[in-house]
């Protein structure tokens, strides 16, 4: 159903290496980088879609969060979301929520968000019910 997720950034190498180690978690490879046209995607490990891209905005102005905006990264595990939260804020991404439960969502559904570099919320977020 997704074919590309498109972020906006003012700094894509600084974008680049916030995102790059959080993708590799996520099990994702770095698909392209093009210092030129001023983006970056990344795909699936074992590749196709949907790709996860990050870049100036076409219209050559300012990337701004948007307002009810949100991208959720979906995780294999809780300890991968646990992972991803604090590897975020350590980059500098200010938390927008803890890892934890939300089972007003449903009752598996664990989830941890935060804003990137450039204020762009995200979300990591696992549905599947703990492995004992």
């Amino acid at each position: 159903m997704i074919s590309h997720i498109h972020i906006g950034t003012n700094d894509l190498m600084a974008a680049k290496r916030f995102y790059q180690p959080l993708m590799v978690r996520l099990g994702w490879r770095l698909r392209f980088c093009d210092l030129d046209r001023g983006w970056a995607g990344w795909e699936p490990a074992e590749g196709g879609r949907p790709l996860f891209l990050l870049g100036r905005p076409q219209d050559g102005g300012i990337a701004a969060a948007g307002n009810g905006t949100m991208v959720a990264l979906l995780a294999l595990d809780r300890t991968t979301v646990d992972d991803i939260h604090r590897m975020a804020i350590g980059a500098g991404a200010a938390n927008e929520g803890d890892p934890g439960l939300r089972p007003h969502y449903h009752p598996d559904y664990y989830g941890a968000y935060f804003r990137d570099l450039d204020g762009n919320k995200i979300c990591v977020c696992c549905h599947a019910a703990p492995i004992d």
